[in-house]
């Protein structure tokens, strides 16, 4: 590990307490910086992920920000979604995985652009 892995998980760790995709963030630094294949990256972010998100969960439960009916409906056809997602892509080209993961990214910055 070095310092950069270092300081790019406490900067992706800042951005997921706060809701804004930190792990996302996190994929890009692997795969563009270190050089990771897509597929590996995508099962360190998921790991990565576990306890980011239950550390930041528990703040936003303690202040009383979530959804619960929310959480339930979108719940349970998102893991249904991301189980068969995973199964897929273990069978896609890693760089077709990487190009598809640009164009998503690209497109939603640019509506975030355009937006506001």
């Amino acid at each position: 590990m070095s310092l950069k892995d270092f300081l790019a998980g406490l900067i992706c760790g800042v951005l997921s307490g706060c809701g804004i995709g930190g792990g996302s963030l996190l994929l890009l630094y692997m795969t563009q910086l270190r050089g990771m294949e897509q597929a590996a990256a995508q099962g360190v972010n998921l790991l990565y992920f576990l306890p980011t998100s239950s550390a930041a969960l528990i703040s936003h439960g303690k202040n009383r920000l979530i959804d619960r009916k929310l959480v339930l409906m979108t719940a349970l056809p998102g893991m249904a979604a991301a189980a068969l997602s995973a199964f897929a892509a273990a069978s896609v080209n890693s760089s077709i995985l990487r190009r598809l993961f640009g164009i998503f990214y690209t497109a939603v910055g640019v509506k975030m652009f355009i937006k506001k």
